[in-house]
C-alpha cells in the first residue's frame, strides 16, 4: 500500500517501473524482494510474453504471437510493448491493484518508459546498473547467448548505463541482498512503502 507523509494509507497505489539491460539481474532482484514487497502492499505483475513456455527466463506467461494480439485487442493489457523481437504485456489487473491502494512492480522496458509515464504520471522509475565484469559473468552463466552476442550485450549495456533524469538508480553489481535493501530504501524514500523504524533511506538520484 502507498503511504502518505503522515504515515496513513493513501487511496491509490503507484506503479514501480523497473528497468535494466539483459543480464542485469532484474528477475533475480524481483524474486528476492517479492515477499518483503508483498508484506508492504506491493504486488509484482506477471508479464505475458511471446516466448515459448520452455524458454529460459522469468516466470512469465508464454503465448503465441496470435494469442498475444488477440489478448491486446480484447483489452487484456494495461501496458504492452515490443523489444528484442518479442511482445510484452502487463495484465489489466494492474489497474485494479492500483485502485485498491496496492502499488505494483513491473519488469519494464527503458524504451517504453515515456509511454508508461504518460499513462501513470506518478510512477517510480527504477534503473538497475551492473558492472561490465559482473554482467559478463551472469550472461555466461545463463547460457542464452553466444560469445559474440554477449559482447554485443556488454557494449549495449555500457551505452545504457546513464539513465535519463528522473530515474532512480540501483547498483546490482554486488550481492543480491544489497540490491534488495537498496530497492526497499528507495521505495521508502518515495513514500511507496512504510518507513523502516530507525532507518533512513540511502538511495540517491543520479547526478
Amino acid at each position: 500500500m502507498q503511504y502518505d507523509a503522515s504515515g496513513g494509507a493513501a487511496s491509490r497505489g503507484r506503479l514501480i517501473f523497473l528497468m535494466g539491460p539483459s543480464g542485469s539481474g532484474k528477475d533475480s532482484l524481483i524474486d528476492a524482494a517479492r515477499e518483503r514487497l508483498f508484506a508492504q502492499g506491493v504486488e509484482v505483475a506477471r508479464r505475458v510474453i511471446t516466448r515459448s513456455a520452455e524458454a529460459k527466463g522469468e516466470a512469465a506467461l508464454g503465448v503465441s504471437v496470435e494469442r498475444f494480439e488477440a489478448m491486446r485487442e480484447a483489452g487484456a493489457f494495461a501496458l504492452d510493448w515490443q523489444a528484442n523481437g518479442l511482445s510484452y504485456g502487463i495484465p489489466a489487473q494492474l489497474d485494479a491493484w492500483l485502485a485498491m491502494g496496492r502499488s505494483v512492480l513491473v519488469n519494464g522496458s527503458r524504451a517504453y518508459l515515456a509511454s508508461a509515464r504518460q499513462r501513470y504520471p506518478d510512477l517510480v522509475a527504477v534503473g538497475l546498473t551492473v558492472s561490465q565484469q559482473a554482467l559478463r559473468q551472469r550472461l555466461l552463466a545463463r547460457g542464452r547467448e553466444s560469445s559474440e552476442e554477449i559482447e554485443q550485450r556488454l557494449s549495449r549495456n555500457f551505452r545504457l548505463q546513464a539513465y535519463d533524469p528522473g530515474v532512480h538508480v540501483v547498483d546490482n553489481s554486488g550481492s543480491l541482498a544489497s540490491a534488495v535493501e537498496a530497492l526497499l530504501a528507495l521505495l521508502r524514500s518515495e513514500g511507496v512503502i512504510a518507513e523502516a523504524p530507525g532507518k533512513k533511506p540511502t538511495c540517491k538520484m543520479p547526478d
